[in-house]
């Protein structure tokens, strides 16, 4: 394991201390010295038992100097965090029969997945708003506004219901016995928020178990559309936020990102601006994390540090929220987010609602919930830096894990969701699974079938066809929604000399497919490395809907030049909510934070979190002339962003 404690080894001035003092047992004599060793980790200082370490040293291997010290000797050492893990574990383990509910709200469905004390997966289920909620009149879970420029947002009553339903389907599975559950967690799209009207803590706190949740919440909200991630309506707000507190950068050092459309804090600022009469009626702002708990609980739950890190609010190095933001965003605004909690926490007992209607035990305990990015990196237990993820969803992320928080104006920065003193880094493409079905649709027939054998038939680096795929308004880069589409003649893989570019039309169905996922990957690849991601990954880790696609992850391997693995189900934001359940269960059994990894230790293979091998280099030579594509895509990148980016 990469995570590691001090191991303090000390003598102490009373040669009995520490000794058993049992009568019928000889203490040390006076002519011998025990060596005793305490652990210290997150600030707990615990003395180890004997067998783990102890030893005699005879008075006439030590100095007479260090003999006259109160302490003789103290000398800090470095182990394996393993040690710590078996002796927390002995006494502290998941209940035999316990079960663990994760849930996970999307942008185009909710999820939910259950674990069992080994960690194992016992049952899931899917809500698809589109194809089950119908009468929301949702695409792909959204609403796109005609009328303004990039925004889009996502009926809030719609997500309540959501919850009803996939609750009465885990109920009537009868795969779940729900007085089993001994805690619970969840996983919401990030940066999406919700307006809470005045007066609605009492709808929360007085819910009727007689009645669902959609027929209780109809006028709890000041706004009945949630901004979500996918909105790009913001930048003036962006750009106001940026200057008030010395420029992009110096915001990015603040709360680990530059003011970006999507986050919760310009989107208030907005909603302040443009809907006073929304801002001023609303008496809590929660994300769509912290709404879900709040459900749970029957109250407002906090905002965790790591989704609220999402914001563009929270400093990011004292984990509060920054004052001189928030006095930049609106006004009263803290007053309204809360109180921030760390991920492991408690958020309260299961509300009675949940326990009268659905027969919860009414001890289940509901975790801080948090993003869904954040819960994915949970649910591939990615704890290695080197290592990265990739999840191939609605949105494309990339992220991996760090101690240090460095400020960049490009890609995020988040407090780790499973390590109190590390950092996640991520960089986010809006342009991800929509947009590979919208050239799926034209290009192959609707059929990933048709599209997988097209990629096959164009030949890797696409005879240097290469293509820029905006369905949506793009994060990273800021472009606007539009397709690029280049041809670089005498390109050989070898070398860029020589190299002659031409903008063209259109190309053929299989090197316009080729040209999207290739176009995707080299984009991942030059943006990691241009924020500090280790390039090469010792290996990626992809999950996401499309992680289930061979040809499309033998194409990532080949582009970063390492081996891809997946685990056992592409979803593995629920997953790794109900992973955070269990671990916030034994946070709290142990009254503090322990490192999650002392859940699986060793045994990793044998849970739900298992990585399977899928994919590898199969060409190091290819590799390389990918490096040149990366470089070249880069190049063109840069000059679209100056002739049309957001600035």
């Amino acid at each position: 394991m990469s995570a590691s404690c001090v191991l303090e080894e000390q003598q102490p001035s009373n040669p009995y201390q520490y000794q058993n003092q049992n009568q019928n047992q000889n203490p040390t004599t006076p002519h011998e010295t025990r060596i005793i060793f305490f652990l210290h980790i997150n600030n707990t200082r615990i003395l180890l038992p004997k067998s783990t370490g102890t030893k005699i040293l005879k008075s006439s291997d030590l100095g007479q100097k260090e003999a006259d010290k109160s302490l003789l000797t103290s000398r800090k050492l470095r182990f394996s965090l393993g040690l710590f893990c078996t002796l927390s574990m002995d006494n502290l383990s998941l209940p035999e029969d316990a079960l663990f509910l994760g849930f996970d709200s999307s942008t185009q469905s909710l999820k939910a997945t259950v674990l069992d004390s080994k960690l194992n997966i016992v049952t899931s289920e899917i809500v698809k708003f589109d194809l089950e909620l119908p009468h929301y009149k949702t695409k792909d879970g959204v609403y796109r506004d005609p009328s303004i420029n990039g925004r889009i947002v996502s009926p809030t009553l719609m997500w309540v219901e959501a919850f009803d339903l996939i609750l009465h389907r885990l109920q009537d599975s009868k795969k779940l016995d729900f007085k089993k559950l001994t805690a619970v967690s969840g996983s919401g799209q990030q940066h999406g928020s919700v307006y809470w009207k005045k007066g609605s803590s009492t709808i929360l706190s007085s819910l009727d178990p007689k009645k669902p949740l959609v027929a209780q919440f109809g006028q709890a909200f000041s706004t009945k559309e949630s901004p979500i991630w996918m909105d790009s309506s913001t930048t003036e707000q962006c750009r106001a936020i940026e200057k008030v507190v010395g420029g992009a950068l110096k915001l990015s050092e603040l709360t680990g990102s530059r003011a970006y459309e999507r986050y919760t804090g310009p989107q208030i600022r907005r909603i302040f601006e443009k809907q006073p009469e929304v801002y001023n009626n609303t008496e809590r702002i929660s994300l769509v994390s912290s709404f879900f708990a709040s459900l749970l609980i029957g109250g407002y739950a906090c905002i965790d540090h790591t989704d609220g890190a999402g914001m563009n609010l929270m400093d990011i190095k004292e984990r509060v929220w920054s004052k001189q933001i928030l006095e930049a965003t609106a006004p009263g605004l803290e007053e309204k987010l809360g109180k921030l909690a760390p991920a492991h926490a408690v958020a309260g007992l299961i509300a009675p609602y949940f326990v009268e209607r659905f027969q919860f035990n009414k001890e289940c305990l509901v975790v801080q919930w948090s993003g869904d990015n954040p819960n994915s990196l949970a649910g591939l237990s990615l704890n290695t830096p080197g290592d990265l993820a990739i999840s191939l969803g609605t949105s494309d992320t990339v992220f991996g894990i760090t101690m240090d928080h460095k400020p960049s104006l490009e890609g995020h920065v988040f407090p780790n969701p499973v390590d109190t003193k590390g950092y996640m880094v991520m960089l986010c493409y809006k342009n991800g699974s929509l947009t590979r079905e919208d050239i799926r649709d034209r290009c192959a027939d609707k059929s990933w079938d048709v599209f997988n054998r097209f990629l096959k038939q164009a030949p890797p680096l696409n005879g240097g066809k290469m293509g820029f795929y905006y369905k949506d308004h793009e994060i990273l880069p800021p472009l606007p929604i539009g397709y690029h589409r280049y041809t670089l003649e005498n390109f050989k893989g070898n070398t860029l000399d020589g190299l002659v570019e031409h903008e063209v039309k259109e190309f053929d169905f299989p090197s316009e497919i080729r040209a999207l996922i290739e176009g995707q990957f080299l984009a991942m690849r030059g943006h990691a490395e241009r924020f500090g991601m280790p390039s090469p990954p010792k290996r990626i880790i992809a999950t996401g809907g499309a992680s289930a696609n061979h040809s499309i992850l033998s194409s990532m391997a080949s582009i970063f030049g390492c081996n891809v693995y997946t685990v056992q189900t592409s979803d593995s934001a629920s997953l790794g909510a109900a992973l955070r359940a269990a671990h916030g269960w034994l946070c709290k059994k142990k009254g503090s934070f322990m490192p999650i990894s002392c859940m699986y230790k060793d045994d990793l293979g044998k849970t739900a979190f298992g990585c399977k091998f899928v994919a590898t280099v199969e060409d190091s030579q290819l590799v390389a002339k990918y490096a040149l594509l990366v470089k070249k895509r880069m190049e063109i990148e840069n000059r679209l962003v100056q002739k049309l980016g957001r600035k």
